[in-house]
């Protein structure tokens, strides 16, 4: 009978290959978060670039005018 060593006594399991599927996951995954964190950087470029506008012009200041009789 063979010695047992820590090295025999156990078999060193390789981690299975990566499936199809899970490779299209992550590349899915991986293409989801870049197209959300370039929706939020042009949602928030044109947010600034609206409060500037808004800033940069003066209120518009409305009257009433005359109403039609009924």
């Amino acid at each position: 009978m063979a010695t047992l060593t820590k090295n025999n006594l156990f078999k060193a399991y390789d981690s299975k290959p990566e499936t199809a599927m899970e490779k299209t996951t992550r590349v899915v995954k991986k293409m989801v978060e870049e197209d959300a964190e370039k929706r939020n950087a042009k949602t928030s470029r044109l947010r600034k670039a609206r409060l500037e506008r808004e800033a940069s012009t003066a209120p518009k200041t409305t009257t009433k005018g005359a109403r039609k009789p009924r």
